[in-house]
Parts: C-alpha cells; sequence; structure tokens
C-alpha cells in the first residue's frame, strides 16, 4: 500500500502530486520535463519533498510536519532505472546479489538468488558481464536485483524504452505476472500511452508537475 501527498520545488514549476495505490501497476505518462522521474525519486528517496507526506505499507518514509525522512537504505524500494545501472565490472550474478540486503527480510517475500534467476529466465546469464548481454537481459538482470532488495514497493523508470518492440512486448507481459505474482505497488514511468494502457491499473498524466488526469480501472492481470 502507498499513500503519497508531497510537493516538490523545481526550477521552473512546483510539483505536487497525491497518489494512493493499494496494489497493481500505477503508470505515469506525460512529456519530458514534466516531473514523472521526480516523483520516483521522491518516493525512493533519492530527493526531498518540499513538503508533505509518503507512507509505504502505513510506515511514514517522509514526513514533512514531523521532520520525518527514512534514508534510501531502509525503504525497502526496489528501483530500475532507465538505464538499468548495472555495474559493468561484476557479473550478472554479482550485479543481481548487490541489491540483497545484509539481514532482515519481509515474510514470505524474501526469494533466493536461485529463484529470482529462475523467474526471470536469466539462469545462463550468471557469469556473463553486462556488455556481454542484450537489453532485455540487461533489463531483466535490473529487475532481479530490484527483487533482491525485498521490496514493498518497485519502481521503474522507462524501464524499456530502449528495447526492440518485440522485446518490449515480451517484457510487458513478463511485467504483468511478475506484478501478480510479487502482489506490492509498481510505478511505472512510461511516454508511451498504449504501454500505460495495456499495463496501468491506474494511469496518471502529469504536465507542468500537475496532475491533469487519472483514471482508475479493473484490469485483470494474467
Amino acid at each position: 500500500m502507498l499513500k503519497a501527498h508531497f510537493k516538490k520545488e523545481l526550477p521552473t514549476f512546483e510539483l505536487e502530486v497525491d497518489i494512493s495505490l493499494r496494489n497493481g501497476i500505477l503508470a505515469l505518462v506525460g512529456p519530458s520535463g514534466a516531473g514523472k522521474t521526480t516523483v520516483l525519486q521522491c518516493l525512493a528517496g533519492l530527493q526531498t519533498p518540499s513538503w508533505g507526506e509518503i507512507n509505504i505499507h502505513d510506515k511514514a518514509v517522509f514526513a514533512s510536519e514531523h521532520s520525518v525522512d527514512i534514508p534510501i537504505r531502509n525503504r525497502r524500494i526496489g528501483y530500475v532505472f532507465q538505464d538499468y545501472a548495472l555495474f559493468p565490472h561484476m557479473t550478472v550474478e554479482k550485479n543481481v546479489m548487490y541489491g540483497k540486503p545484509q539481514k532482515g527480510s519481509i515474510p514470505n517475500k524474501a526469494l533466493s538468488f536461485p529463484n529470482v534467476l529462475e523467474m526471470l529466465k536469466i539462469e545462463h546469464l550468471r557469469n556473463r558481464y553486462p556488455n556481454q548481454i542484450s537489453g532485455g537481459e540487461k533489463q531483466r538482470v535490473a529487475l532481479a536485483r530490484a527483487l533482491m532488495t525485498e521490496p514493498e514497493l518497485l519502481l521503474l523508470d522507462e524501464p524499456l524504452s530502449a528495447l526492440d518492440q518485440d522485446t518490449r512486448s515480451v517484457l510487458q507481459q513478463e511485467l504483468l505476472k511478475l506484478q501478480a505474482e510479487w502482489q506490492i505497488p509498481f510505478i511505472l514511468v512510461t511516454h508511451d500511452i498504449k504501454e500505460a494502457e495495456m499495463l496501468g491499473d491506474q494511469i496518471i498524466r502529469l504536465e507542468h508537475g500537475k496532475q491533469q488526469e487519472i483514471r482508475k480501472r479493473n484490469k485483470a492481470h494474467p
């Protein structure tokens, strides 16, 4: 469960969002520079909102009125960056294991390294390096690393934008299946409205930092 209402002062406008997501996928759409990535970074703790509150599973990770600002390492958030942000000097196995917490886990949510590789069909890549695998494979490795953080919320910043259409279509289906299995909120940033309509249980459009449109619908996942 995610509930977030916050503002963030940016150089040319003020970003304000009001999000409530119990489960499923929320798609954020809008033009470049609208504030979509800033939303993800504020949720993750990479940026600090100017005002507001962010609650994940009924726990405040940010609350301006109470001076609460939980560090990113303690927020249990998986983050898949647009360029995947894999470490080039590490094998796939080491990249994936880099996300695993040193101690502690969420009951019934912890996945073992072999489970994650099998789920995402990348077992055969474990000893390869990022420059030896394709864009679609890098996306799966980045997802695997995010899942190994045992997240309560998964953030995806245009993770499919650099892929060819066939690979993109396959991975869209995998994201739907993964969310249905993992049963945590996903927030997906995309420029592609068709992708948002296909994946999103909720769709929010941002323009100049304002929510212009919210659509909610009941959609059966695979």
